[in-house]
């Protein structure tokens, strides 16, 4: 899956659809799963958790949006719906209960890619860590304070940025360039003044860090996980 951008399940009851999209899709660098009927979609959603479900709308049995209406409560999946020109109605309802995009039959490729690209970028930025706890330490980038112990520091919102990143890429060396260009500040003295100032707001020992280390020739790397 490292080698992937997503996992998404293509459901249409139109072989050719599905072979068509697929292989667009894995030139892409997207993981592709496929299913030939809502029931059978529903089967897969039970063992598999899908980045983004691509459905169309009209198919035997069990219609795209009897699917929606089985599983939008308790499957927090992205959808794009593929509908007929002819489906305003359809489209409007599918809409309503919670699909994040629709696409109208025939498509281009390519702009299915955009849509893809567009909800899953949307998901990313909406899942990015906001609140972080490790051992006595809890950081809230929302409030932008960070309780060690019984203590309590406000943040910065240079601070902030340089947190956020770090929190949600852990384990990345991060370099002084990178980190200037992200506070837009191209002093390195000034970068490691700020590196040290988190420190002594989240470290016991600030002069020997166990989470915000530096690595010599590198830059600076967040240890939480």
């Amino acid at each position: 899956m490292d080698n992937f951008q997503a996992h998404i399940l293509v459901v249409d009851d139109d072989e050719g659809i599905r072979s068509l999209v697929k292989k667009y899709l894995n030139e892409k660098k997207y993981l592709i799963t496929t299913a030939d009927s809502a029931e059978n979609a529903s089967e897969k959603i039970s063992i598999i958790k899908f980045d983004l479900i691509i459905l169309d709308i009209m198919m035997p049995g069990k219609s795209g949006l009897d699917f929606l209406k089985e599983h939008k409560e308790n499957v927090n999946t992205p959808v794009i719906l593929l509908t007929a020109k002819g489906e305003p109605n359809e489209r409007i309802e599918g809409l309503e209960m919670g699909a994040d995009d629709y696409l109208s039959k025939p498509f281009e490729p390519k702009e299915l890619d955009l849509r893809i690209k567009n909800i899953i970028n949307k998901t990313k930025k909406n899942n990015f860590k906001k609140i972080i706890k490790f051992e006595n330490v809890q950081i809230d980038l929302n409030k932008q304070i960070i309780f060690h112990g019984n203590s309590e520091f406000k943040i910065n919102n240079t601070e902030k940025k340089i947190l956020e990143k770090m929190i949600n890429n852990p384990g990345k060396v991060f370099e002084r360039e990178e980190i200037g260009k992200l506070i837009d500040l191209d002093k390195e003295r000034s970068i490691d003044v700020i590196i040290t100032r988190l420190r002594k707001k989240i470290e016991i020992d600030p002069k020997n860090p166990k989470f915000l280390q530096t690595i010599r020739g590198a830059g600076y790397v967040l240890w939480i996980e």
